[in-house]
């Protein structure tokens, strides 16, 4: 082999492996994402939040993934996280809650800007999955995206039982809002 072949080959493969890192770096990844729910009825409000919500996103496609581990709400009462975990959700039962889909339209990853989108796709808690369009705002400011989101998540849709006894304690639609910001991970 000659000096410049060689010198080819190196340039060739220095630039398929930068080639190669860099759509890998279009993976964002985060295992802190917060997650919060409120319910109001006249006689209580409930509120819980969860920042161990872990989520992917795969820029190129646009799928997108997050899981929350059930037991990681914390609430403002002990007894109401106990009720929540053991009554209601049955957390034991059904660990986590998640979704899967894909942010449409995909948007442009490397340009800096704020987007509403959807995140069409499958939400699944207490075990029950049903089909979504949950409306999303991503803003991308230097190399990060961040994701907000705002829906309505209706105990009935789920399978969730709410005792007679405690239904004006407890909404049948519950608000939930996630909020989290996302880092490339090659």
């Amino acid at each position: 082999m000659t000096k410049k072949t060689i010198i080819l080959a190196v340039i060739t493969f220095v630039f398929l492996l930068l080639h190669h890192m860099a759509a890998k770096a279009q993976n964002y990844i985060s295992n802190s994402v917060k997650t919060s729910f409120f319910s109001s009825t006249p006689i209580e409000d409930i509120k819980a939040a969860s920042s161990k919500t872990a989520a992917i996103l795969i820029s190129k496609t646009g799928e997108f993934a997050f899981q929350i581990p059930i037991k990681s709400f914390e609430f403002e009462k002990r007894l109401m996280q106990e009720h929540f975990n053991e009554n209601y959700i049955e957390s034991d039962r059904y660990p986590t809650a998640s979704f899967k889909g894909t942010i449409n339209p995909n948007i442009n990853w490397q340009k800096d800007g704020e987007y509403n989108t959807v995140a069409k796709g499958t939400l699944t808690v207490h075990g029950v999955s049903k089909s979504r369009n949950i409306p999303a705002k991503i803003l991308i400011k230097n190399g990060s995206a961040t994701i907000m989101a705002d829906f309505e998540v209706a105990c009935a849709d789920h399978n969730i039982k709410i005792p007679s006894l405690v239904f004006t304690k407890i909404a049948k639609v519950i608000q939930v809002k996630v909020n989290g910001t996302l880092t490339p991970k090659p």
